[in-house]
């Protein structure tokens, strides 16, 4: 094409140019002969920041002046995190594009004295001024992070308090390396993942970045339990309506699944009224082979309490599930007896070895790392675990976990662990604790078996039609038991997704359907 100068207009924060000039460098890429040039603008919402902007009159802080700007035609597109976009836009706007989502995730980052503040029984000051983060996060925090000594008092004080928290990404971490006792310091913060990725990807803030967060400890928090704000982790691109030129360069980087998430979550935004003053939270992706899963959470105040609600989960299938027709007579894996699980002596020890020199462990169930002294986690490691229900009861042990693949098997959360700020180690160098019959799939030499399990203490009857498997184990113990090698043909075998997944495939059963959780088979067959 001709050469073509465009000029993107941007807030002056160092996240705004970051995300900026990705797309800028992203748009030259893409159109050889392009360059474009980023317009600072100083917005409203830039300027407050010594109270919520929930408490503040009016709406669009941070993109009534850039909008003025494009309108005038003193910039040809903007980019804005698209969190912040009003719902309803001016209609001489064009999304012209919604390029692919950074992580949704939340992510609260703590002082480097945060296990001692624990230890020491004292109530953590988290910084954020999000109504949502306020509903969600310290009910999670106060579960979640290590007991000290392995009990905990549900009658005690809540040890987490979120204080209001405005500023750019930089001052709100150097708050957490303010002197102890500074009326400034704080144990925590939250902040948005994709924030801290799209700044660590720009070269001169990132290295920055780096230097404040090194050997701070952190928690990503799951999706399932602290659904983020609508749209969170993806960029709103706008032009004018009539610049069809600058429109049709911008499509190159739009994201048909991105642009069709981000749709459905500002939809139900729209639905509760809308505004930042929302404790809402809502988010949509799709996996491989499974399906979209959508995460809302929602909290109402009412006659001046506040009333939480659990988190809804809707699912599309990637196949539609066809209807149930005749007689069903289900078995249901996850409610099968079995005798108590073995532990492995030599496993253990073997753990008790490899974990000082681990930087990066997996637990694949809480009854893999047993309650031993001698399985010492050095406070380098980074401990990430299959879901929530691995994850607290870890914290019950006094575990520092720091993520969770909400209960959707680790292959779902492979590109959230090669996040580059992260800095964890690839995969097949992580040691992975579980137990003897799962071994097979994990690198070779990085799985470790701390335990075997019970025997089979109940399996399907012979008339049952619909299975559901809770682990390989469960099922290959059964097809060995079969008096034909293809009894599980004639079954519709379900489970959830992951290595057990796998494991059933590679048996070849082929009538195999993959489930989110079991609750979403139970709803199928009307159980």
């Amino acid at each position: 094409m001709s050469a073509r100068a465009l000029k993107l207009g941007t807030r002056r924060s160092a996240l705004a140019r970051a995300q900026s000039g990705a797309v800028a460098r992203e748009l030259e890429r893409r159109h050889p002969g392009l360059s474009v040039e980023l317009i600072g603008i100083d917005t409203r919402g830039d300027k407050i920041l010594d109270q919520p902007l929930s408490a503040v009159e009016g709406k669009e802080f941070f993109t009534a002046e850039i909008d003025a700007a494009l309108l005038r035609g003193d910039v040809d597109f903007t980019v804005h995190s698209f969190k912040d976009l009003a719902l309803q836009r001016d209609a001489r706007l064009r999304l012209a594009a919604v390029p692919p989502r950074e992580q949704p995730h939340d992510v609260v980052i703590f002082a480097a004295d945060v296990r001692e503040r624990l230890a020491a029984g004292e109530t953590l000051r988290i910084g954020s001024s999000s109504p949502r983060r306020a509903s969600f996060i310290p009910e999670f925090l106060q579960q979640a992070l290590p007991s000290p000594d392995n009990q905990r008092n549900e009658a005690s004080p809540a040890r987490v308090q979120l204080v209001e928290l405005r500023g750019n990404v930089d001052s709100r971490v150097r708050r957490l390396r303010e002197p102890r006792g500074s009326s400034r310091h704080l144990d925590g913060i939250v902040l948005a993942f994709a924030g801290i990725a799209r700044l660590f990807a720009d070269e001169a803030a990132g290295m920055q970045l780096r230097t404040l967060l090194e050997g701070l400890p952190r928690l990503v928090l799951p999706l399932s339990v602290c659904p983020p704000a609508p749209a969170q982790g993806a960029l709103a691109i706008e032009c004018r309506q009539d610049d069809v030129l600058t429109s049709q360069l911008l499509q190159s980087l739009d994201d048909d699944s991105t642009r069709e998430a981000t749709h459905q979550e500002r939809a139900l935004l729209s639905a509760r009224g809308g505004g930042c003053q929302q404790r809402f939270g809502a988010v949509r992706f799709a996996l491989p082979r499974l399906g979209a899963l959508r995460y809302t959470r929602a909290a109402d105040e009412h006659d001046g309490r506040l009333c939480i609600g659990e988190t809804e989960l809707q699912w599309t299938p990637a196949e539609p599930l066809p209807p149930i027709t005749g007689v069903v007579r289900a078995w249901d894996g996850s409610r099968a007896a079995a005798a108590p699980p073995v532990p492995k002596p030599e496993g253990i020890a073997r753990a008790a070895e490899r974990l000082s020199g681990t930087r990066a462990l997996f637990v694949a169930h809480r009854r893999a790392l047993p309650q031993d002294d001698r399985l010492h986690i050095p406070a380098h490691a980074h401990v990430w675990v299959p879901g929530v229900r691995t994850w607290l009861a870890l914290a019950r042990q006094g575990v520092w976990v720091e993520g969770c693949a909400d209960g959707l098997g680790i292959s779902a959360i492979g590109s959230l662990l090669a996040e580059r700020w992260l800095q964890l180690p690839p995969l097949p160098q992580w040691l992975v604790l579980t137990h003897a019959e799962a071994l097979e799939g994990w690198p070779e030499g990085g799985a470790l078996a701390t335990y075997r399990l019970g025997e089979v203490a109940e399996e399907p009857g012979a008339d049952a039609t619909h299975l559901w498997w809770a682990s390989g184990a469960q099922f290959s113990h059964w097809a060995a038991n079969q008096p034909s090698a293809h009894a599980h043909l004639v079954r519709t075998h379900a489970c959830g997704p992951g290595r057990t997944y796998e494991h059933l495939r590679a048996a070849g059963v082929q009538n195999l359907r993959m489930f989110p959780h079991v609750e979403q088979w139970r709803a199928w067959l009307g159980l």
